[in-house]
């Protein structure tokens, strides 16, 4: 009995861990996007980059601030050297020598000293480049951030059209199923020609080929939802939204008449830090010209003795202080430095010919995002009318096929039309709502800028 209650209780612990491991979501779209930003792996990195900058400007910053280094030495001479001088020193034969050993045993210092940056033209061009690479990588992270929300947007809307497609596949093959029955029945009692069940078991077996293909796709396209929010793959997550509410949100034809403010164009920040970052460049070239001016400031102190009486209190340590002043002045480098200076100032006019290239493609990144944003509206108006034509046409067709008043062949052209009628207006649906994520990537309409 104790032994079936134990494998019970493993059992139990084992379906709630398991239940715990896969956490269930819902999300609405805006919520998704929200949650993305935060879980996002490449947002997460993009954050940690931002934290490496701030680390990496204090670390140029501390290195004009006072630098304090201690050194501790320890010398046990274990063959001390011996120095042979001349032993007329102590009365001995002319041309003979004396060994003498000098010093002691064991030796012990103790040193400490303080250096101090006074002026050095590259500290301060340092100061001013990790600002900029500062504020490289926060545009960094709010490109990020934008492509991370577009690429929500867009696996968001994907799920939710594939869904529809599934459900759309399920009505159709219902309806097909009901009239392959049908006719079969009026085949069987010599009403129709074979042909007739032949036509609609072809239609039949696209449309289950065509489901089957939806299903699959909206598995992969749940997944990479799932990664695109930075949650477990397999997690279970409901979609609160629905297509047809969120394209007719994301119908918003004032938004083709915003003007662009270049300067709120995140690829445009990013050539313009790359602008800084040449100009700094130039001017760390053109510091090197100057002197650099330290100072220092040594205390040390340090002991003899032939045996090991360093920690006691009678052990005697001669104490030393060095206060000094170094200036380093460049004189003559043989055009080195000239030809650093030229290679950056070439370089930062190379920088400012791509800034100039990067403003005209995105104004033409924007007139295309508007165009395409235009087409997908007017294109998902003539899709839900040719899908109403094509319901009509295929309602007529059934009712013609019915009296014997026309062929399967075609009632299968009118249903044929009316599939793929459905799944253009669905695409269109979705179209709709990522070219107009893209337009405003472009105009940068969500600010999604990081607070540090």
């Amino acid at each position: 009995m104790r032994k079936q209650i134990a494998i019970c209780s493993i059992m139990l612990l084992s379906v709630v861990g398991s239940a715990q491991q896969k956490e269930a979501y819902s999300f609405t779209l805006e919520e998704a996007i929200t949650f993305a930003i935060d879980s996002n792996y490449t947002a997460i990195n993009a954050r940690r980059d931002i934290a490496k900058a701030l680390k990496q400007k204090w670390e140029t910053t501390a290195t004009g601030l006072p630098q304090i280094s201690a050194d501790i030495a320890y010398q046990n001479n274990l063959k001390q050297p011996v120095t042979l001088l001349p032993a007329e020193i102590t009365g001995g034969e002319p041309g003979t020598f004396v060994p003498v050993t000098f010093g002691t045993k064991q030796n012990a210092s103790a040193t400490a000293t303080l250096n101090q940056l006074i002026f050095d033209g590259s500290y301060l061009v340092g100061l001013q480049a990790a600002k900029a690479f500062l504020d490289y990588s926060e545009n960094a992270s709010e490109k990020t951030n934008l492509e991370v929300r577009k690429g929500v947007i867009n696996a968001y809307g994907s799920v939710l059209l594939s869904e529809e497609l599934i459900a759309i596949f399920e009505k159709n093959k219902t309806n097909l199923e009901k009239n392959l029955f049908e006719t079969r029945k009026i085949y069987e009692n010599g009403l129709t020609e074979e042909e007739s069940v032949e036509q609609l078991e072809i239609t039949l077996l696209d449309i289950e080929t065509q489901l089957n293909n939806a299903r699959r796709t909206s598995a992969i396209a749940k997944q990479m939802f799932n990664v695109a929010l930075g949650i477990d793959v397999d997690a279970q997550v409901t979609f609160e939204d629905n297509l047809d509410s969120l394209a007719q949100e994301n119908i918003q034809l004032e938004i083709l008449d915003s003007s662009l403010n270049i300067k709120e164009n995140i690829d445009y920040k990013i050539a313009y830090n790359l602008t800084e970052q040449r100009n700094l460049e130039l001017k760390l070239e053109k510091s090197r010209a100057l002197p650099r001016l330290t100072a220092f400031l040594n205390y040390g102190a340090a002991a003899n003795s032939d045996d090991f009486t360093f920690l006691n209190s009678e052990q005697i340590w001669y104490q030393s202080s060095v206060l000094g002043v170094n200036m380093s002045i460049p004189i003559f480098s043989s055009g080195m430095r000239s030809a650093k200076t030229q290679r950056a100032k070439i370089a930062l006019e190379q920088a400012e010919t791509q800034l100039e290239e990067t403003s005209q493609n995105v104004q033409l990144a924007l007139n295309t995002a508007k165009s395409n944003y235009q087409f997908a509206i007017e294109n998902y108006e003539n899709s839900k009318k040719n899908l109403a034509l094509s319901e009509r046409i295929e309602g007529k067709n059934q009712v013609k096929f019915g009296e014997g008043l026309s062929t399967s062949f075609d009632l299968r052209q009118a249903q044929t039309q009316l599939y793929t009628a459905q799944q253009q207006y669905f695409q269109a649906m979705l179209e709709v709502i990522n070219t107009k994520a893209n337009l405003e990537t472009v105009l940068n309409t969500p600010q999604l800028r990081t607070n540090n």
